[in-house]
């Protein structure tokens, strides 16, 4: 599902015209980016949690020569999901 297809899902769902839809999901999704970039976290409880994580530098490998290279220490986006939303997916199987 892409964010056209989301949006007239939410539509649909909330009764609510295409363009409101889209401009609630794409301030949901600026102030989710803006939030976990300042380093906080944001939890919808039985969806997930938005967190920064920090990868700690290591050794790699260039895949064509074989030489180690040194991959620098870097915070990047994760996100986790909840129990509730890990039970919808897992009954999906």
């Amino acid at each position: 599902m892409n964010k056209e297809e989301l949006v007239k899902a939410v539509a649909t769902s909330a009764k609510l015209s295409q363009k409101e839809t889209a401009e609630v999901i794409s301030a949901v999704i600026e102030t989710v980016q803006k939030t976990v970039s300042k380093g906080k976290k944001v939890t919808l409880v039985g969806f997930g949690t938005f967190e920064a994580r920090k990868r700690a530098a290591r050794v790699g490998r260039n895949p064509q020569t074989g030489k180690e290279i040194k991959i620098a220490a870097k915070t990047v986006p994760a996100f986790s999901a909840g129990k509730k939303f890990k039970e919808m997916v897992a009954k999906k199987k």
